[in-house]
């Protein structure tokens, strides 16, 4: 398996399939399998470093790292569906130890020193590992949905400023009338997919 594909994985792996199916098939030395993991899981490593303020450089390196650890750790995973938690985990240390090692050094005194390592501390806060499982929640359940839904939804709220209906329902093949009921429709999917995914912010 190579472990430097960062690209979208054209296979048959869609988003229904299962965690399990996907680490077992791997495990079995099915390339497409692999390609399908990375690429369900790629934006919500690179989102991590982001959130550290790391450059894309480091942001690369750390992904190249992350998939790695989780090539060599595959035997060893009993609950697949708790790969993003794994993975914010070992990406967040590797941006901990990134950051750390690009900060200069500096002296302080000792009455200081407990101020200091609190103000440069690089964990994660549980808040923040919390929205981070949310997002991908997010990820999982908007690749769920039919190519349309992901279009319409990009395009109306992804983008800034979301485009003007004429303009969506052009690009899609729709009547103008039709984009707010088609509208309505992808949230509800949408909705339905996060709602059994367990998604609490509803």
């Amino acid at each position: 398996m190579t472990t430097l594909q960062n690209e979208s994985a054209q296979t048959a792996y869609d988003a229904s399939v299962s965690n399990a199916r996907l680490v077992r098939d791997c495990l079995n030395g099915n390339e497409e399998a692999w390609l399908a993991l990375v690429d369900r899981y790629k934006n919500l490593i690179y989102s991590i470093p982001l959130k550290y303020g790391l450059t894309g450089d480091d942001s690369a390196e750390i992904f190249q790292s992350v998939c790695l650890s989780l090539l060599s750790e595959l035997p060893k995973i009993r609950d697949p569906q708790a790969l993003p938690a794994w993975l914010i985990q070992v990406t967040a240390r590797r941006c901990a130890t990134v950051q750390r090692e690009q900060q200069p050094f500096v002296a302080v005194d000792d009455e200081d020193l407990e101020a200091h390592v609190e103000k440069h501390s690089s964990d994660l806060s549980r808040e923040q590992i919390r929205e981070l499982e949310l997002e991908q929640m997010l990820r999982e359940a908007r690749t769920a949905l039919s190519p349309q839904c992901q279009q319409l939804i990009e395009m109306l709220f992804y983008e800034s400023p979301a485009r003007p209906y004429e303009e969506v329902a052009a690009k899609l093949g729709l009547a103008t009338g039709s984009i707010g009921l088609t509208r309505k429709r992808c949230l509800d999917y949408l909705r339905k997919n996060l709602e059994r995914a367990g998604f609490e912010k509803l």
